[in-house]
């Protein structure tokens, strides 16, 4: 029975995070356990035990610098990674509050740290936004590190590749992983990540992307259920893992990773080639970030500008806000980066979920929580209520702009007043900088967020007052679909072809192109290659998207003729049933 268990085939489905099928032995990380002993300890103890932990603080700090030596000559976002775990270890929330409670509780460090942990990730998984939420997850591993460290366990010995397995047949199969941990890997070529926690946001995610493999996250009991060296497949695109595969099953993955990665190969021929449709409209593709680090591969993936600078990157993980020097170097780093390719950068879009002050540490992250964050102080609301927060970051941007083509995008408008005391903040902005004969570009344009169904309706007010739009389909689904796309119990209600969204983006292009004002599309639909066409026969004309899409959409839109999209698209849109949406979009797509 033991051998019929062993090759036994089963499916396991979460979320997949990178498209790519991989094919390899499993390879299991073993994840530090949290559930430690609660010790009381005599009062002569205490001092003792707080050198304990202030020396297991100190072998984690050592160990993060070595990794971020090792990250300049890895990957970018792995030292971004490292960054943000040394912020939180510096946090006195888990640096000193723990030394606290051993002292007031006369318990020991571990015990202490857990608790403190506990509070910690209890407050971020009340947050509304994914990201902030999944940032638990990095708390968790910066005190599996201390943990370790207490217990004599040497972090990252997990990740040893076993006896004749080379990198490029193994798949990581973990509970979760932490960035840092894969450092250890850098010079192994594994073609693989399955683990049972994280998300579309989460750190494991944005690293697959970054380093283009296939990825399935959120499998819940990846870990407990598969052995080590079991033969795995791994679909990223559908998040979809089957173990032990049969012969016929295996055969036919194997010959469609070869069709992927010949495709792929293809794709690289027409990186340089003009974007246009067969019956020459052009198209502009752009790509998103998240930090300075992003653009090498954004101008690797083909992308004409950058799309949308997603500034909150920069806030998040630390215990204070960036300095206004901060702010511009990060800011002229990427437009000197796409070396005169546009750039259009969002002022931060966080959410009433997150307090930002200057004497801010990861318990202020909790100050501001409501019921619903989602439509609460968030955004262009928060900038506008920490007006000189908001001064600040845009003088940084302005200072930046004579560096290269530069636009400036407010997220979450609604009202007309929101848009005027903005640009009456730009203006003062541009004042301050001129009395200091601080150079900036004076016609620096600035667009507007279309994410609110309120936005998109009085679109007029938008159309008056903004040199430009973009469409932000991530929120402008759940707010009109009344669906947080978080969470699991409505997420198969979150549908991005249910009509009144689809007429949503059609009239804001529809009154745009009216209004000689342009429009781009920067949410997640930008690179689902079912939408395109769709887009495009609507009259979408900029596309942003991560860079790793890019090259995919630019084959489609490269064989597609939009005139003659544009009646079948049309069609469509005068459809009631998101299922004969569906089915008609299919049709467009053969």
């Amino acid at each position: 029975m033991s051998s019929q268990d062993k090759s036994m085939s089963f499916t396991l489905h979460g979320i997949g995070v990178c498209p790519g099928i991989a094919i390899g032995q499993a390879h299991l990380i073993s994840h530090a356990t949290l559930e430690v002993a609660h010790l009381v300890i005599a009062p002569r103890m205490v001092e003792k035990e707080l050198a304990r932990f202030d020396t297991a603080l100190m072998q984690v700090r050592e160990e993060l610098v070595t990794m971020r030596e090792s990250a300049e000559q890895a990957s970018a976002e792995i030292g971004a990674f490292v960054d943000l775990y040394s912020t939180i270890l510096a946090d006195p929330e888990l640096c000193e509050v723990p030394r606290q409670i051993i002292v007031d509780r006369r318990c020991n460090a571990e015990w202490a740290l857990v608790q403190q942990m506990e509070f910690l990730v209890g407050q971020f998984e009340q947050f509304e936004d994914p990201y902030l939420r999944e940032r638990s997850h990095d708390v968790r591993q910066v005190v599996e590190r201390i943990v370790k460290e207490l217990s004599g366990k040497t972090a990252g010995r997990s990740l040893r590749l076993p006896k004749g397995v080379k990198g490029e047949n193994l798949i990581v199969v973990a509970h979760d992983l932490a960035p840092t941990d894969l450092i250890a890997f850098k010079d192994q070529r594994f073609c693989a990540f399955i683990t049972d926690v994280g998300g579309a946001t989460s750190h494991t995610a944005i690293l697959a992307r970054s380093m283009a493999l296939p990825a399935a996250l959120a499998l819940h009991n990846a870990r407990a259920l598969i052995r080590d060296k079991e033969l795995l497949i791994v679909d990223g695109r559908r998040g979809v893992v089957i173990v032990n595969p049969d012969p016929r099953i295996l055969e036919e993955y194997t010959l469609r990773k070869s069709q992927i990665e010949l495709e792929r190969s293809k794709l690289k021929r027409i990186k340089s080639a003009r974007t246009a449709t067969l019956d020459g409209i052009e198209v502009a593709l752009h790509a998103n970030i998240e930090l300075p680090s992003d653009v090498p591969a954004s101008l690797d993936g083909g992308a004409e500008g950058i799309g949308l600078f997603r500034t909150e990157f920069l806030f998040l993980g630390r215990g204070d806000m960036p300095s206004e020097d901060e702010q511009f170097e990060a800011y002229r780093k990427v437009i000197k980066g796409m070396e005169g390719r546009p750039v259009t950068i969002r002022s931060f879009d966080l959410g009433a979920d997150k307090d930002l002050n200057p004497e801010g540490t990861l318990s202020d992250l909790g100050n501001r929580v409501k019921t619903n964050p989602a439509l609460g102080v968030r955004a262009i609301r928060l900038c506008l209520a920490e007006p000189q927060m908001f001064l600040t970051q845009l003088r940084a941007i302005l200072r930046a702009s004579k560096y290269g083509k530069t636009k400036l995008l407010i997220p979450m408008l609604a009202h007309a007043h929101e848009i005027e005391a903005t640009l009456v903040l730009l203006e003062r902005a541009k004042e301050s900088l001129r009395q200091e004969k601080t150079g900036f570009d004076e016609n620096l344009e600035v667009g507007g967020m279309i994410e609110i169904p309120a936005a998109a309706l009085a679109i007029g007010i938008f159309l008056r007052h903004l040199n430009f739009l973009s469409i932000g389909t991530n929120d402008l689904i759940q707010y009109t679909l009344a669906i947080d796309r978080s969470d699991e119990q409505v997420a198969s209600l979150y549908d991005p072809m249910h009509p009144a969204v689809l007429m949503l983006i059609a009239h804001t292009l529809v009154n745009a192109e009216k209004a000689n004002i342009p429009v781009s599309m920067c949410g997640e639909l930008a690179g689902d290659l079912q939408f395109t066409r769709l887009f495009l026969g609507m009259g979408l004309r900029n596309f942003s998207m991560h860079p790793s899409q890019i090259l995919e959409v630019k084959s489609r839109i490269l064989v597609s003729n939009a005139a003659e999209l544009a009646a079948p698209v049309r069609r469509i849109l005068r459809l009631e049933d998101s299922a004969k949406i569906r089915e008609q979009i299919e049709r467009l797509n053969v």
